[in-house]
């Protein structure tokens, strides 16, 4: 007798086996930008004086490749929430090369830049690409987010993290279940051929062994509001400088020649180059017992705000890690906390507050730094999202959709 029925249909079965395909593709596209990007990091380390101040011209060539090659691409994210959310039937295939060669450009003179954007848009690209072949009306949209959960996950070897974090900001805060089991299988496959090619995954085993009395629980909620108010107050400082120079410097290439002029001052005047690239040196300084300034935090989320409203390329997330780290590593100074421990919830509480999403930064906390790490992490990430005013890095691409 059969008291439970298992029902599997044969598009659940299809949508697995090209999620299987699609990781392995967006591995090994992600795996060849990721070397290239350490490569190109070790370099400009090793000459940032001869390297800064050619920001300005790096920045007129990605102005004048977008300008004149890539039509539709200068959108970036916008192209896959237009995908994801209005049913755009095509993304431009030239955004891949577009994003990646002005990406590792933009890293190699010193713009204070990410690269989780370079590999969500390269998944969202090879995803939807793929569902467009399907007849079925879900295809586009399922296979869209399993492209950029596996361009995540290849990228930061955090697989579950990737899958929910892929949903949560293309969803706008719904889960589409549908594309559960595809993304995690993509974001799978795509980890371990990326690891398998090379790329390492960035882990810290903290150690949680806190006493917490009353004291150091209200600590603890200062540092946890005090999270949530930068994570916030990186997204309305990136939306409203995006929106004020483009208002003001209406030419992208006087924009991003007379910004590009302040950041790469600012980046040779100030600790050479310490708060160029992606920010891991300052990430790896607050997790190794390095000398972290008080300051790190906020001119790090100064010269990524300027250097992404000027127009350079990659994306937030890593240089949000950095802001959450060291601003973390300076809290627990001041208030006489572990500093690993505060660095790692700083690190994951800055990330929810500044992209308003909950699931993807807990699995980052438990895939980064050890799943028992969650139940210390949780509360005061919790904190910093509710305080967040629904704020979100992502939040112009979204208002540009409901125009």
């Amino acid at each position: 007798m059969n008291f439970f029925k298992v029902g599997i249909s044969r598009s659940a079965i299809l949508y697995v086996f090209l999620a299987v395909i699609i990781g392995g593709l967006i591995g090994v596209v992600d795996a060849i930008f990721g070397r290239g990007l350490i490569y190109i990091t070790e370099f400009r380390d090793g000459h940032a004086l001869y390297l800064i101040p050619f920001l300005t011209l790096a920045g007129l060539l990605i102005v004048y490749l977008y300008k004149n090659f890539g039509k539709d691409s200068q959108k970036g994210m916008g192209l896959i929430f237009e995908a994801g959310n209005h049913g755009r039937e095509d993304i431009p295939k030239r955004l891949v090369p577009l994003i990646v060669f002005s990406t590792w450009l933009s890293h190699l003179f010193g713009a204070s830049v990410g690269r989780e954007g370079v590999a969500v848009q390269i998944g969202g690209v090879i995803g939807h690409a793929i569902g467009k072949k399907l007849s079925a009306k879900e295809a586009k949209k399922i296979l869209l987010i399993t492209g950029m959960a596996a361009g995540f996950a290849a990228l930061f070897q955090t697989p579950i993290a990737a899958t929910f974090f892929a949903i949560e900001i293309l969803m706008l805060g719904k889960i589409e279940y549908r594309a559960l089991i595809p993304a995690l299988v993509g974001s799978y496959v795509a980890s371990w051929t990326s690891n398998y090619l090379g790329l390492e995954k960035f882990s810290f085993a903290i150690n949680t062994n806190i006493h917490l009395d009353p004291l150091v629980l209200l600590k603890l909620a200062i540092i946890a509001v005090c999270f949530g108010l930068v994570g916030r107050f990186f997204a309305e400082s990136l939306a409203f400088m995006k929106a004020t120079v483009a208002k003001r410097i209406a030419n992208p290439y006087q924009r991003i020649i007379l910004m590009g002029i302040v950041i790469s001052i600012g980046l040779l005047v100030i600790h050479m180059d310490r708060y160029a690239g992606l920010g891991t040196n300052l990430i790896g300084l607050s997790f190794n017992g390095g000398h972290i300034n008080g300051y790190d935090w906020i001119l790090k989320l100064i010269f990524t705000v300027l250097s992404i409203s000027a127009g350079f390329q990659g994306g937030e997330v890593t240089p949000l890690f950095a802001i959450g780290s060291t601003l973390g590593a300076a809290l627990a100074m001041l208030f006489g906390l572990p500093v690993e421990f505060v660095a790692a919830a700083g690190y994951v509480s800055i990330f929810s507050a500044a992209t308003n999403s909950y699931f993807g930064p807990i699995f980052i906390a438990a895939e980064v730094f050890g799943f028992g790490s969650v139940q210390y992490i949780l509360p005061i990430m919790t904190i910093a999202y509710v305080l967040n005013g629904n704020s979100s890095i992502y939040a112009q691409e979204v208002l540009n959709l409901e125009v």
